[in-house]
């Protein structure tokens, strides 16, 4: 299990008292729903621009056959 650090931060009212309350829905900490959203967070920053860049490759390199295909 990874370290955990204590730290500080503002949020939104409203959006803090519902993430209390999915986090008790479920049975976990307000940390542990935190984490988890983090995580996911950073694995979609990091998988949405290597998504974009293979697009585009695939556009760019089959550019004729896309706008055979699209006629």
């Amino acid at each position: 299990m990874a370290a955990t650090v204590k730290f500080s931060s503002k949020m939104d009212a409203d959006v803090l008292e519902g993430l209390r309350a999915h986090a008790e829905r479920e049975g976990r900490t307000l940390s542990s729903v935190l984490t988890t959203a983090a995580e996911q967070y950073l694995e979609r920053a990091t998988l949405r621009p290597a998504f974009r860049e293979a697009v585009r490759e695939v556009l760019e390199g089959h550019a004729e056959v896309l706008d055979r295909l699209a006629r």
